[in-house]
């Protein structure tokens, strides 16, 4: 297997130039902070951006603990690449990635100043810097369920075809995680209940949220809610409606997993005037 390093300091838009650096050397598997990713998709790993300390991202970068690395070694082993791509702040670290791994030595090393300007270097650090931003080079929901909480924004890669005319190359996600800010935030109950109190008491059929009960996990929300509707609707596609609804706008304004919602259609009334509701 042909191992080649792709080597930048920390914020320098590694991870953001990764893809187009594999494909141009024909390569279709990316090391990239605790991920082994072939083309679009993560195929074993964990995110060392998942880590609530920078000390905590590195060892996750370097793979020191050994269930993390017998993943990707097994993966590796099943997908047999030809060639992989190993990103790292310095050439020991990816030789010392190389070596946790049990891969052969690296055989070729590209540096960001080869493929990046001067000043776009100098755009991505203040970027990482000001705004705390990071780059996985996969798309958005392919770890959202991984990053439940994190602020997730999509990154669309085009390149131009001809004049007024761009292709999409690929997408990228950027997270913001725990460890880049001055501290933790946190999105309470309450204003999970009052977007989905909002969203559901518009759906044509919903009276009111006579219970709400929402339960957080490390994998997502789990939420449980009691309705009362109005006579003369179809009760399970306007349930289905409400789960649907509730699911996409909690997920777009808090990037929070909803992992499982339940709904109780729990008494009917005879007109839609509405009540008091209750948390």
């Amino acid at each position: 297997m042909r191992v080649v390093g792709f080597i930048g300091p920390s914020g320098t838009g590694k991870s953001h130039r990764s893809v187009w650096v594999a494909r141009e050397r024909g390569i279709d598997y990316i090391i990239d902070d605790g991920l082994l990713i072939k083309g679009n998709q993560i195929i074993a790993g964990t995110s060392a951006k998942k880590e609530k300390t920078k000390i905590g991202s590195i060892k996750c970068a370097l793979f020191t603990n050994d269930d993390h690395a017998n993943d990707v070694k097994r993966a590796v082993r099943e997908n047999n690449p030809e060639a992989i791509l190993i990103l790292g702040t310095s050439d020991g670290m990816v030789e010392a990635i190389a070596k946790r791994l049990e891969f052969p030595e690296v055989s070729e090393k590209i540096y960001i100043n080869e493929v990046a300007t001067e000043f776009e270097i100098k755009q991505a650090l203040s970027t990482r810097r000001e705004q705390g931003k990071h780059v996985i080079p996969v798309p958005t929901f392919e770890i959202k369920k991984d990053f439940s909480g994190y602020f997730l924004d999509p990154l669309q890669i085009f390149r131009r075809k001809g004049k007024g005319s761009f292709q999409l190359v690929g997408e990228k996600s950027v997270v913001r995680p725990t460890f880049s800010y001055l501290g933790n935030y946190t999105i309470s109950d309450y204003t999970i209940y009052q977007i989905v109190e909002y969203v559901a008491t518009n759906i044509e059929g919903v009276n009111k949220v006579s219970r709400f009960r929402a339960e957080n996990h490390p994998e997502g929300i789990y939420i449980e809610m009691d309705l009362v509707l109005v006579y003369g609707y179809c009760i399970r596609p306007l349930l289905r409606e409400v789960q649907r609804k509730v699911i996409d706008e909690v997920e777009r304004l808090t990037a929070l997993n909803i992992k499982r919602l339940n709904i109780t259609a729990k008494s009917l009334v005879l007109d839609n005037q509405k009540a008091p509701n209750v948390i």
